[in-house]
């Protein structure tokens, strides 16, 4: 049997055996199914696909073939292909570990880790957002193609909670269960009374040498504790204010990011960000057949290029890009490269804030903007990762009355 034809035969196996579990459960932007990012396969799968002729393959021979399917399954949703390898068994697991690169080295979005590690270099990983009035929560998709019709491929939930002094925006993997409560909870953003300053907060901490911020409010359920050197709680990983509007002028927001948890130095060709390889145990309590995500232990390799602490002068800070006025449109305009159709006060470009005060103009590292009522896009690129940028977006649809 010939190469070409062992790729075909498993690719196969899995569609037959698992298309209903990845389609069902996966969701792919389906508004009548469940929006999942990973989800249990069912025993039924799980058992099926351990029990092929495929799980005891030859070692050498397994890494070649699952290295061609990792290659050919670029985009979603055939990469449901990579998941679905990867969990099969403990050898399938650790292969498809080291053949999985980083979201940085190889483009891909692959598992839900993906969403927590920087974006790649020199290129915008297009993504848009539906917000939903009624239950006051927001879905972070990614673009599956340009077309305006595309319904995404689901990446992340955030619901907004209104408190007397401040607001917390929740965010979860799963769609159906958004609380901090749940297993799927990866972190919250948090807003003063106001809405002009922001704190991101990460439920594990962005590298060895993270502090955890205890608060009255903050809720551990289901969140277990570890490792008595990393407690899972909240990390604050960012920080985000928007000037105040005192006269009423008019013109876009000005806003800032501090990004606590990156070091300025990651914008450099030879710089790095912190990048985790692997959720906390007590964080993906619901993806038991998927072992690849969870460790018996915490390692000193789930952090890679994570500095112990970040001097506060030497963090990463971002700044929104200065609009131009136009004059035969009479209004504030920045170049979206198409991806922004309509005008609002929300739309935004971050570039990094230099040293001396000036600005990368030309390296956007997030741009957000309205296309059509509640759908935003956001794109986004490396120094930050998809929770990063998704979490300064949610910062914009909060009501700001003193900065407009």
């Amino acid at each position: 049997m010939s190469f070409k034809s062992i790729i075909q035969d498993m690719k196969g196996e899995f569609g037959s055996i698992s298309r209903k579990g990845f389609e069902g459960r996966f969701g792919y932007g389906m508004r009548s199914r469940s929006n999942r990012v990973v989800e249990d396969f069912s025993v039924s799968v799980v058992d099926a696909l351990r029990q092929s002729c495929w799980a005891s393959m030859p070692p050498e021979l397994l890494r070649d073939v699952l290295m061609r399917i990792e290659e050919s399954e670029c985009t979603w949703p055939p990469r449901k292909n990579v998941v679905a390898c990867a969990g099969v068994c403990r050898s399938w697991r650790e292969n498809m570990k080291e053949i999985v690169k980083t979201l940085e080295a190889s483009e891909k979005l692959t598992f839900p880790i993906s969403l927590k590690q920087p974006g790649p270099r020199n290129t915008l990983v297009q993504c848009f957002i539906k917000r939903n009035r009624g239950s006051q929560s927001y879905h972070l998709y990614l673009n599956l193609s340009q077309a305006s019709n595309d319904e995404g491929k689901f990446l992340l939930a955030a619901r907004r909670c209104r408190r007397p002094t401040y607001t917390d925006y929740i965010i979860s993997l799963n769609a159906d269960d958004v609380s901090k409560g749940s297993s799927n909870y990866i972190g919250k953003l948090r807003s003063n009374f106001l809405g002009t300053k922001f704190t991101i907060y990460d439920a594990q901490p962005p590298n060895s040498g993270a502090r955890v911020t205890k608060s009255r409010s903050t809720r551990l359920i289901g969140m277990k504790q570890v490792s008595p050197r990393v407690p899972a709680g909240n990390y604050p990983i960012a920080h985000i204010s928007y000037e105040l509007n005192v006269l009423g002028s008019r013109g876009p927001r000005r806003m800032q990011c501090i990004m606590d948890a990156i070091p300025v130095s990651s914008i450099e060709p030879e710089g790095s960000a912190p990048t985790q390889t692997e959720f906390l145990t007590g964080n993906l309590e619901s993806f038991p057949s998927l072992p690849f995500f969870r460790s018996k232990s915490i390692r000193t390799d789930s952090f890679r290029s994570g500095p112990l602490s970040i001097e506060k002068d030497e963090v990463l800070v971002l700044k929104n890009k200065a609009p131009r006025w136009h004059e035969q449109l009479q209004c504030w305009c920045l170049n979206f490269n198409g991806r922004v159709t309509v005008a609002s006060v929300k739309n935004f470009q971050l570039v990094a804030s230099l040293e001396n005060g000036q600005e990368q103009q030309e390296n956007v590292i997030l741009q957000f903007g309205k296309v059509g009522k509640d759908v935003f896009t956001m794109d986004y690129q490396y120094p930050i990762s998809a929770f990063q940028a998704f979490a300064i977006c949610l910062s914009s649809f909060d009501t700001k009355i003193a900065c407009e």
